[in-house]
């Protein structure tokens, strides 16, 4: 297996930004989630949020792609969801999500932000970017390297690893 620390705090909503996970159903919910981070090989840190969306903070192995890993998560939870009957109207996640990379001084801050969702949506003391789960492609701004012609073929004068035969000289 190889080495990998790859830490994610993910959010997404419910559509609409319905206020579907009432308290009833939100232990359900979070362990369905967390039962299927697991199948998919994942681990899970942190599980929380409010009426309409969730954090989740999760670790994946390489060979899961982010997108993958969330759309599991998104597709098997409101599936369950339904199929259990454990929602008062059908249960749907909105398209998109939001995502952001943690390294391992960043996880325990994270995992404290999500533990305690509910505190700061009562005390409004979320973070706007934490609470973010868009539905169109928003990724950073870019100011780095840009698409460039290739250029063409460098020769050299001679042969670069030639050795020098009269004194046996290796070329470094």
């Amino acid at each position: 297996m190889p080495f990998w620390r790859t830490y994610y705090h993910l959010i997404w909503a419910t559509k609409n930004r319905e206020e579907l996970i009432t308290p009833e159903l939100e232990p359900a919910l979070y362990q369905y989630i967390t039962n299927k981070t697991l199948e998919l090989g994942g681990r899970l840190f942190a599980i929380n949020g409010w009426t309409e969306h969730v954090h989740v903070i999760a670790t994946f192995p390489p060979k899961i792609a982010i997108a993958s890993g969330v759309k599991n998560l998104k597709g098997a939870s409101s599936h369950y969801i339904n199929e259990q009957g454990l929602c008062r109207t059908k249960f749907v996640w909105q398209r998109g999500y939001g995502v952001l990379t943690l390294g391992e001084t960043q996880l325990h801050r994270a995992i404290d932000y999500v533990e305690n969702q509910k505190a700061h949506h009562n005390m409004q003391t979320t973070n706007s970017w934490l609470e973010r789960a868009d539905i169109e492609d928003d990724g950073p701004e870019f100011n780095g390297l840009t698409k460039q012609p290739i250029p063409k073929t460098i020769r050299e004068d001679g042969p670069v690893y030639a050795i020098n035969t009269d004194r046996d000289i290796f070329p470094f």
